[in-house]
């Protein structure tokens, strides 16, 4: 699943919820009538499994629920005895299946919910907002309109019988309403489904069209004498019904149900019980494919890609060596220093590079054979001596010309991991050669790249997996240290083994692809080794600065509170929705801004931040949320984070996470720190230099839209910048035809969002919210700017049709992006795939930019005596420890690196900043 964050396009997995109920019905009706060999009905447990299965396979969720409506009434039939009364008595062929299917659900580890007295609809806007609140995207799988209303930015819905997906701007192109009018649209309209009967001759063009015109049902009802002819006198006659009927229609929100993330948590197939099942219901070729471990043919639409089907061999023939003595490895060695390549990976302590401790090793040259040198497993509660294995110290110390010979080429999966990892014993891990995650990654940057799917999906190859040897994620699990060495050497020794044949097979079509496999050689492979030696310096950290800051910040945040208790006139929880609705709305009288999709007066930052402008207490709500979450994600985690040994944050840079080859950082995640805030840009001044030296931050400027001027050759575009000119304010001055020095701050501000806008694929809808425009207008501003800039436009549309004829983008550099949707018949997933096929190459090629500036600073600094640091990646921007003596010297060096990494049409600017901490130096 693909999503924006910042500048960067993510990947993550999204939380799943499936409308059991409404799957239930339709499957039922839309498969045909179906019976196992006792004759008992099935058809609709195929239907539900199969879209559970199209759900798992295309979006690999960590988290999901199939929610069914529980039996008995619920508060809607306590409101109207008319609710669901026309609705006949469910068919006993129907009835017959609900109980096998929810067993079948549990056993292909999903997990099932219905919550008593709570229709199904309320339990999945729950979990959703609790799912949004949780920082997840959130796909909603139901065919019930209903559900509309729950969608925003990070709530989707998707029927997946029909292949239909719709966020925002499809829920009103679909209903003619936003999704937070839905619940007034359908209060209006009725819904036969639930017996609600709405009001007489209103249809849906009738109450879309009073909607737009009055917003919600409040000011419709308020302003009904003003409907004129008939349709006007059934709206007058009808308004004591309204309300109900809002209230039937409103998904409730705000429940208290009680669950989190661990209830909503996929488990592993319960493959027996999940065998039985399939015998039982009779679905031979789903138990076919579980028996021989892999995808019948009658199973593949019901997969993303053909090639990751399930693996049908293993390397149970595969011979591996367990190396308990000094003469096997000697003779290990002796093979080894005689191949041209050798795989090579570290069985560890930790995840944690700067932490982790070498348990073992293994080692393989070829297909098949591959073995495994523990060196310091420790089972628990058995006597030391009875744990045969070579001493650690010892064993490295006769490793390390091999390690460390730049001759002796080495392959790996994530070998910077394992380069940390030796460093921590004081080896130094040299000829580096081939990284199959990296091969992966530059082949097709989206999907997984660990091990084990690489073998699945190249080698159809079962692998075993680490919960395998050492049990389930949790306080239970082993250390890798406490695994049996017959054990280890099995699972050690197969991941060097399946890196050969991984290895082979990803060169093989690297070779067929030249511009991927020269980006592989020349920026991703070195790039590595760059990205290993940022993330050992680490940047420095005043912990006591921190400290300070947060006890300055606690000071404020009791502060706020008091002032906020006395302007309520008493105390309450400022963390609390409910008690601020009530203070906002009940006590204090606030006008009411926009209406949560349960008809309750909103709190969220938008309308507080709305609500500031003429009224206190919303202005200290929202600077409490402000301080109070830059203390608890920011400076008081930080400090938690430093290396005790030494003294520094150690952050980890990711090159297969993005689909564009940005990079990324987590633990800490540095390119979150916040700098648009005064109190956020203190949280810079913490990550200091120490005496002596400078922090200098080299940053590109507005080096996207310099791209976007280079790929599209405007001339318009390209004059502006070869003159050194304010793009924004050169912009506004052809898009609203005023001399340059005319351009006020206002326009320069619309002229920016429309620079950045279309770099992003964003619509007129997109452009009229962030500027407060109506879409006419918005879109009068796009016309404008591409009747100025019109190379612009002819880049986007001949992108768009190259996206289409080869099914991927390049960056300039040959860097892919596939986009399986771009000939989509869904319009929304089509239309998202264009919008990335115009913005991937721009934000690509940033990403290479920059990686091959870090390539050349980094060989500048290895190979000259320069006392100087490169300590951080932050989207654009280089950040270095710096020698004051040398300041000058250097600075004017990175700039020339930096400013050449590329041949552009138009210059590469880099600005430099230098300080005593980061914030001075941004």
């Amino acid at each position: 699943h693909i999503y924006f964050h910042g500048s960067h396009i993510v990947m993550t997995s999204p939380l799943i919820l499936v409308d059991g109920s409404s799957f239930l019905y339709r499957a039922f009706h839309a498969v045909p009538p179906l019976t196992n060999s006792k004759g008992e009905p099935t058809n609709a447990i195929l239907g539900v499994s199969n879209m559970l299965r199209k759900l798992l396979n295309e979006y690999e969720p960590q988290f999901m629920a199939v929610v069914f409506d529980s039996a008995g009434k619920t508060f809607r039939h306590e409101l109207s005895v008319d609710y669901k009364a026309q609705r006949t008595e469910m068919p006993d062929d129907l009835r017959l299946q609900i109980k096998p299917l929810h067993a079948l659900i549990r056993a292909m580890g999903i997990p099932l919910i219905m919550a008593s007295a709570v229709e199904a609809d309320d339990v999945l806007g729950v979990l959703a907002k609790f799912g949004e609140r949780e920082g997840f995207d959130v796909i909603i799988a139901t065919g019930d309109k209903d559900m509309a209303q729950l969608v925003n930015d990070k709530i989707t819905l998707e029927d997946t019988m029909s292949k239909t997906k719709l966020n925002p701007e499809g829920v009103f192109e679909k209903f003619g309403v936003h999704p937070n009018q839905i619940a007034d649209y359908l209060a209006l309209v009725g819904d036969s489904s639930d017996n609600i009967a709405g009001v007489p001759k209103v249809g849906t063009k009738t109450a879309a069209k009073w909607l737009a015109e009055y917003e919600t049902l409040d000011n419709l009802v308020a302003n009904a004498d003003k409907i004129t002819g008939k349709v006007g006198e059934n709206l007058r006659e009808h308004l004591p019904k309204l309300e109900l009927a809002k209230k039937l229609t409103v998904i409730r929100c705000d429940l208290d149900l009680p669950y989190n993330m661990a209830d909503l948590t996929r488990r592993p197939f319960h493959d027996e019980q999940l065998k039985e099942m399939l015998s039982e219901l009779g679905f031979l070729s789903w138990l076919n494919a579980l028996n021989k471990n892999s995808t019948d043919t009658n199973e593949k639409p019901f997969l993303k890609k053909v090639e990751n089907v399930e693996p049908t061999e293993n390397t149970s023939t595969a011979h591996y060596d367990t190396i308990l003595t000094m003469s096997q490895l000697d003779a290990w060695l002796a093979r080894l220093e005689k191949s041209a390549l050798i795989a090579f990976d570290t069985e560890t302590t930790s995840l944690d590079y700067m932490k982790a401790e070498i348990v073992g090793l293994s080692f393989a040259v070829q297909t098949g054979e591959a073995a495994y040198l523990p060196l310091a497993h420790s089972y628990p509660n058995a006597p030391t001596h009875t744990i045969v294995q070579l001493n650690r110290e010892l064993a490295l110390e006769k490793l390390r010309p091999l390690l460390e010979s730049s001759t002796v080429l080495k392959v790996g999966q994530n070998l910077k991991y394992d380069y940390h990892v030796l460093a921590n014993h004081g080896v130094t891990l040299r000829g580096i050669a081939h990284d199959t995650m990296l091969a992966s990654y530059v082949l097709d940057s989206t999907g997984k790249h660990n091990l084990d799917f690489l073998a699945q999906k190249h080698l159809n190859l079962k692998t075993i997996r680490f919960e395998e040897v050492a049990g389930k994620k949790g306080t239970k699990q082993l250390n890798f240290s406490e695994v049996q060495i017959d054990v280890a050497t099995r699972y050690a020794a197969e991941d060097a083994d399946v890196c050969v044949r991984l290895h082979h097979a990803l060169q093989a079509k690297l070779q067929a692809e030249p511009n991927l496999l020269a980006l592989y050689n020349e920026l991703e492979m070195p790039l590595s080794s760059v990205l290993a030696r940022i993330e050992r310096n680490g940047v420095l950290i005043d912990d006591d600065l921190l400290a300070a800051q947060s006890f300055e910040l606690e000071q404020q945040i009791m502060s706020l509170e008091q002032k906020a208790h006395n302007v309520a006139g008493h105390s309450f929880n400022l963390g609390s929705p409910k008690q601020i609705q009530t203070i906002l709305y009940d006590q204090l009288n606030l006008p009411i801004l926009k209406r949560t999709p349960t008809g309750q007066p909103s709190t969220d930052e938008s309308v507080l931040q709305e609500l500031a402008e003429d009224y206190e207490l919303p202005k200290l709500l929202i600077e409490h949320r402000s301080l109070s979450k830059l203390k608890s994600t920011y400076i008081d985690k930080l400090p938690q984070q430093i290396n005790v040994k030494t003294g520094r944050v150690h952050t980890s840079y990711n090159q297969v996470v993005t689909v564009t080859g940005r990079l990324s950082s987590s633990d800490p995640n540095l390119q979150n720190i916040p700098i648009r805030s005064a109190e956020g840009r203190k949280i810079r001044q913490a990550f200091i230099a120490p005496s002596g030296y400078k922090i200098v931050a080299a940053d590109y400027s507005q080096i996207e839209l310099r791209i976007m001027a280079h790929l599209a050759q405007d001339n318009g575009l390209i004059t502006a910048f070869q003159q050194g000119e304010d793009i924004h304010r050169a912009t506004a001055s052809e898009v609203f035809n005023v001399p340059l020095d005319k351009v006020s701050n206002e326009l320069r501000r619309n002229a920016k969002a429309i620079n950045f806008g279309l770099i992003y694929g964003m619509s007129a809808f997109g452009l009229a919210k962030q500027l407060d425009i109506s879409r006419t207008d918005a879109q009068t501003y796009i016309n404008l700017y591409f009747e100025r800039y019109p190379n612009v436009k002819k880049y986007m549309n001949e992108t768009k049709i190259l996206a289409k004829e080869q099914g991927f983008v390049e960056t300039l550099f040959g860097r892919r992006l596939y986009l399986p949707e771009i000939d989509s018949r869904n319009p929304m997933l089509r239309q998202y795939a264009e919008r990335t096929a115009i913005n991937a190459p721009m934000q690509g090629t940033a990403a290479d930019i920059i990686k091959r500036a870090m390539l050349a600073v980094d060989n500048w600094l290895e190979t000259e005596n320069i006392d100087a640091k490169m300590i951080m990646q932050v989207h654009d921007e280089l950040v270095f420890e710096i020698k004051t003596e040398q300041l000058d010297s250097a600075i004017e060096k990175i700039k020339t690196l930096m400013s050449g990494a590329a041949e552009l049409t138009v210059p590469l600017i880099v600005d430099v900043g230098v300080g005593e901490n980061w914030d001075e130096a941004h």
